[in-house]
Parts: C-alpha cells; sequence; structure tokens
C-alpha cells in the first residue's frame, strides 16, 4: 500500500503539523494545510484545512478555508467553505461556515451562522427596519394630536 506524501510538488509547499508535546501561543499564519496535534493558544489564520487531531488543543479564534475538528476547540471560527465536528470532539465557540458537518458523539457549544447576516436564534426577537420603525412611531404622533384636539 502506498503512503500518501503531503508535499505539494508543483508548489513546493509541505502541510504544517504541531506535534503533541509543543505547545504554541501567539499568532500562527499558515498557506498551506495545518494539522494541529498539540497546544495552541491565541489566533490561527490558514489560507487552506486546519485539522485539530484528537490530542490537539486549541484555545484561539480560527479563520480558514476549512476546518476539521477531533479534539478540543475554544474559540470562534470564522470558515469560508466547510467545518467538520468529528465524533468525541468538544467546540467550544460559535462557528461561520457555509456547510457544516456534526457527528454523533461531537460535542458542540455555541450558535452557527451560515449565512451573512446576524443569525435568528429563535429567543430574541428579529430585528425591525429603523425606517419603518420611523414611520409608524410619526402615525400615531399625528393620530395622537389630532385625538387631543
Amino acid at each position: 500500500m502506498m503512503k500518501k506524501n503531503n508535499f505539494n510538488e508543483s508548489d513546493g509547499l509541505m502541510s504544517t503539523i504541531i506535534g503533541k508535546d509543543t505547545i504554541i501561543t501567539g499568532t500562527i499564519d499558515v498557506k498551506s494545510d495545518l494539522r494541529i496535534d498539540g497546544t495552541v493558544n491565541g489566533k490561527v489564520i490558514c489560507s487552506e484545512c486546519v485539522t485539530i487531531g484528537a490530542t490537539g488543543v486549541v484555545d484561539a479564534e480560527l479563520d480558514s478555508k476549512t476546518a476539521i475538528i477531533a479534539g478540543k476547540m475554544h474559540g470562534n471560527i470564522l470558515n469560508s467553505e466547510k467545518v467538520e465536528l468529528q465524533t468525541n470532539c468538544e467546540m467550544d465557540g460559535d462557528l461561520k461556515t457555509k456547510s457544516l458537518v456534526i457527528e454523533q458523539g461531537a460535542i458542540f457549544c455555541g450558535a452557527c451562522n451560515m449565512k451573512n447576516k446576524t443569525p435568528d436564534l429563535g429567543f430574541l426577537p428579529p430585528e425591525k427596519d429603523q425606517k419603518a420603525e420611523k414611520k409608524e412611531s410619526m402615525k400615531f404622533t399625528l393620530a395622537d394630536e389630532k385625538e387631543t384636539k
């Protein structure tokens, strides 16, 4: 059986791996795939896919094209394509993505926005159009004046 090599011959980029015993604090900016099996605190920016392995612990804001979470993630994910929460992962934070996959057994505590507007979470009244609200208040004011005369 042939093992897949993470080296891309066309552009010379190799995937970045943060090992199990590695702890990084600060901002990480990667132009290719990133796999985190260690601990990262701060901010992660990745132009491709971020994979948090089963031993990975991330306490950071994550901005990437795609994200696969198998470990522990605490922080928000801003993602352009897809977020996948695998079995036994723990995700504590908000997501903004086009596509979301949550496997059975995954723990997700947060909100998910899959549109380019503020999400309607069901427990807050929907935002009203300010112009329409202003017109309504003016109608009541004029009607009140006529009644008082």
